[in-house]
């Protein structure tokens, strides 16, 4: 059977033209080696289309775990196992590289279409686990909002996590945007990285690296990283990267998380970007005002309907859309408007930042400046500007460029507690009864079923996805800094007039 496997295998190598018919025998042989494996048997087994490479490595890795080749039997080490059989199949870096800046001659969009093929067939980016994300719109006043439930991020199993523990530190590589985990081996706490490939590019003249994120949360979401490990800062710099990149690739749209907790992304110590090839609700919302900017004057300058706070910059040059963002964060970060609860600093600590975000609108450069504030208080101690407790049994986690832009990365636990909510609404039983009902019963009581008169089996999965698409509108809303109100408008504008 294992022959069988490796057979297929290899087939899927030329199949999807990871490796050429002459491969064959050396691919096999490297196989063979990481396998234990003294002899061969050819079957002439063949993989007829790329959706079975899940069963083969699942035929080759439970060979291994039969033969006592693993560590444990889990999903962590089956995962470092079949990336390091990937690697038989993966291209060496400088014939990717080489390939990608030949197409890139061609136009930048053939060569990250090649770029993001590779990074999918050699597994990397796993097919059979994206598949499994939840995915939906729900429309809004600002538009088509996305969602989105996690399950392609494999949960840590016990074993592993209790290896982890006793697992000696390890600063390589320092964290897993570093360009050393091209081609890693990966460790308990660490994903395998054998079939991982970066693409040296070059950012306002230092070096960076361009990749695709594993886990996609939308069309071809690439993270673009610097070479060196320094952390995450916002500044005028930041918007000349930003600017640069969609110089490169404009086809693309690319923004930075904001450089302070809890605005911020869960990678704060390593400079990097995060796009791709994909449309966002916030990029389709409407401008509902526009402004003057003295000295700017050659600069569309607008504020987005959308539920954060959100000035729209356009310009066919890039270099003066640099300086107008560099004005309005040197102005942000300093700013304070008590009656807006807006404070620049508290005891020393700076609250202030700006989540930006590039994109082309046909000839001209577009960046969207998005206002944040990371204060907390008593009432509200992981941030006033941040989901508020009634919204975390949705979600709780930081809002991120990617929710930002409309997108909702919501927890894998709300797959199992929303079947559970469906039950328990269907059965008309007690939700605080089921701990994995219980955080959503004020929800279900208050609104989803005062909202709607009718529900039962054949409607109860699309109220309940509609209704967690109105909570993450409300979480956005939250993390706006100028409530969509009267008030809150008249604040956005009390600071737009700062920059006069």
């Amino acid at each position: 059977m294992i022959y069988n496997d490796i057979d297929r295998l290899v087939s899927y190598g030329i199949l999807t033209g990871l490796i050429e018919e002459g491969d064959k025998t050396y691919v096999t042989n490297r196989l063979l080696t990481k396998l234990g494996l003294n002899s061969y048997k050819a079957t002439g087994a063949e993989c007829k289309d790329i959706s079975e490479l899940d069963d083969i490595l699942t035929g080759i890795t439970d060979y291994a775990a039969e033969n006592n080749m693993l560590e444990h039997d889990s999903i962590v080490y089956r995962d470092i196992f079949d990336t390091e059989i990937m690697d038989t199949l993966t291209p060496f870096p400088s014939t990717v590289t080489a390939r990608f800046e030949s197409l890139y001659k061609g136009s930048s969009k053939s060569a990250t279409d090649y770029f993001y093929k590779l990074s999918c067939d050699t597994n990397y980016i796993r097919r059979g686990r994206i598949k499994k994300d939840i995915k939906w719109t729900v429309p809004s006043e600002y538009g088509e909002i996305e969602i989105t439930i996690n399950r392609s991020k494999p949960e840590k199993d016990p074993k592993a996590i209790a290896a982890a523990k006793l697992q000696k530190q390890s600063s390589y590589p320092k964290c897993q945007l570093c360009m050393e985990n091209e081609g890693y081996g990966g460790r308990v706490n660490h994903p395998a990285r054998q079939n991982h490939r970066i693409i040296p590019i070059d950012i306002c003249g230092a070096k960076w690296g361009f990749q695709y994120s594993p886990y996609v949360y939308y069309n071809e979401h690439c993270i673009v990283f610097n070479s060196e490990h320094v952390p995450m800062v916002i500044d005028k710099s930041a918007f000349a990267k930003l600017l640069d990149f969609i110089t490169r690739f404009n086809h693309y749209i690319i923004g930075s998380n904001a450089d302070l907790p809890i605005v911020g992304g869960s990678i704060l110590t390593h400079e990097h970007f995060q796009g791709g090839n994909h449309i966002f609700a916030m990029h389709r919302a409407k401008s509902e005002k526009t402004y003057s900017i003295p000295g700017f004057t050659d600069i569309e300058v607008s504020r987005l309907k959308w539920p954060m706070s959100v000035l729209r910059l356009k310009s066919s040059d890039p270099n003066r859309l640099v300086e107008l963002a560099d004005k309005t964060l040197t102005a942000w970060r300093g700013y304070t408007d008590e009656d807006a609860f807006i404070y620049a600093e508290t005891d020393g600590e700076p609250h202030n930042t700006i989540t930006p975000i590039a994109s082309m609108s046909g000839s001209r450069y577009v960046l969207d400046l998005v206002l944040r504030n990371n204060i907390t208080t008593e009432e509200h101690p992981l941030g006033v500007y941040h989901p508020h407790a009634e919204l975390h049994h949705i979600k709780k986690e930081n809002i991120g460029l990617i929710e930002v832009m409309g997108l909702a990365v919501l927890p894998s636990r709300l797959v199992e507690e929303l079947d559970a909510v469906a039950g328990s609404i269907l059965a008309g039983s007690d939700l605080t009864a089921n701990e994995k009902t219980a955080p959503h019963a004020d929800w279900v009581k208050n609104t989803v079923i005062p909202r709607h008169a009718d529900i039962n089996m054949d409607n109860i999965d699309a109220i309940l996805k509609e209704e967690v698409g109105r909570v993450f509108v409300k979480v956005l809303e939250h993390a706006g800094v100028f409530k969509r109100n009267d008030e809150g408008m008249a604040a956005f504008d009390r600071f737009i007039g700062s920059l006069k």
